[in-house]
């Protein structure tokens, strides 16, 4: 018990920090995560992270959230998984519930200098993580190649489908040519071989609920919302659908909402891109979007604007928690195939193409606009790779640096 409590507490500890100082979006939180936990804390080795990663890219919804709440869940179970969520999520939902409120009094600067200074942050941490996986994962002629070809493939042709068909293309192609190699047998030298099969596994029963569940909610919810209507069904129901249904995740969800929100006559097109540029400048995950416009949306007063943003994050972030529970108990079940291994092996291959090309658009193309920039990245870059100092240390410099310097 003592021991289940001490892995809880460092879970809320860590995801705490992260949930205040993980700026940068989907890519940078991947960084960060590595950072904190399988290069600091050593949770999990690289490749079981890289599994992780590859398996969320494979699911609808935000990656970045998935990976969070399976790195929860093999650190501390259900209750793990529960926790790291509310902690990652809830100071960006917070924020965006207080900017909702106050809307008609303050704005929101984009380009304000401490917002500056932590995405050339975001630069440094997404450099540091891509070239870290490059080396374990992208260490061979054929996994290089991969790599590259993925990378180059989606910045010639961005789109959500592109990245989809790129994933299953490389593990069809780890099948191919890498399966029974070197590189499908764990891990690096560098792992531990005691972490390779870490991951807690989820039982046959707790995958088909999620299953269930998931199904059962995106169908009764949306028959819900055309039969009965009704403000909870038909908020509920929208994003849901938008948790559930949409690739890529970060702002690929932007069309989606817009089409769900405005459109629909819920709020107007000038209240909706007011919250998504406050969504640019608070961290954790751009999903927490939903919290603004469910706050919004939700009715007078303080009650009203709270109740609607906890249903727009609880329906938007439900469908990742249960995808994720089912691919955790597949991937734990069928990865010391041979084949399903050389298929990862490809797909954590393209991961790293992936991103690499996230690396340069957007991270790199908005976050060094400028000398200035360019010194704060190189100085966080410096203090991650070579002075082991933790992500929140370099995010708050990077912040104190952007507000001086602009």
């Amino acid at each position: 018990m003592n021991e289940n409590n001490n892995r809880l507490g460092e879970v809320i500890r860590s995801f705490g920090v992260l949930g205040v100082s993980a700026f940068g979006g989907p890519t940078a939180h991947l960084g960060y995560f590595r950072e904190e936990f399988v290069a600091r804390r050593r949770w999990l080795s690289e490749r079981s992270y890289a599994d992780i990663v590859a398996v969320a890219q494979f699911l609808p919804g935000p990656a970045s959230s998935q990976v969070g709440m399976a790195l929860g869940y093999h650190r501390a179970g259900w209750a793990g998984m529960l926790v790291a969520w509310v902690m990652f999520t809830l100071p960006s939902a917070a924020a965006l519930v207080v900017f909702a409120l106050l809307l008609g009094h303050f704005g929101v600067d984009p380009e304000a200098g401490w917002i500056r200074g932590l995405l050339a942050a975001a630069v440094a941490v997404v450099l540091h993580a891509v070239s870290g996986m490059a080396r374990k994962l992208a260490d061979t002629r054929l996994t290089a190649t991969i790599a590259v070809a993925a990378g180059l493939v989606v910045l010639a042709v961005p789109s959500t489908w592109t990245h989809i068909a790129v994933i299953l293309a490389a593990g069809v192609l780890g099948v191919l040519l890498l399966r029974g190699s070197r590189e499908t047998d764990g891990g690096g030298e560098d792992d531990d071989p005691e972490q390779l099969d870490e991951i807690r596994p989820v039982s046959t029963r707790a995958a088909g609920v999620s299953l269930v569940a998931f199904f059962v909610l995106l169908i009764g919810l949306w028959a819900g919302a055309a039969v009965v209507g009704g403000w909870f069904l038909t908020r509920a129901s929208a994003f849901y659908q938008t948790g559930a249904l949409v690739f890529g995740g970060g702002h690929v969800v932007l069309p989606l909402l817009e089409q769900q929100t405005v459109a629909e006559g819920w709020m107007s097109e000038a209240e909706f891109l007011s919250g998504y540029s406050a969504a640019q400048a608070v961290p954790g995950p751009l999903f927490t979007f939903a919290s603004y416009l469910g706050s919004i949306d939700g009715g007078p007063g303080v009650a009203g604007a709270v109740g609607g943003a906890v249903l727009g994050t609880i329906a938007i972030f439900l469908p990742s928690a249960l995808l994720m529970t089912a691919g955790l108990h597949f991937w734990g079940r069928w990865r010391h195939s041979p084949y399903l291994r050389a298929a990862f092996t490809g797909v954590n291959a393209a991961v790293v193409g992936l991103l690499a090309a996230a690396f340069w658009d957007p991270v790199l193309t908005h976050g060094v606009t400028g000398v200035a920039s360019l010194s704060i990245a190189a100085l966080c870059w410096l203090g991650l790779a070579r002075w082991a100092l933790p992500p929140w240390s370099v995010a708050a410099f990077a912040a104190l640096a952007g507000w001086v310097l602009w």
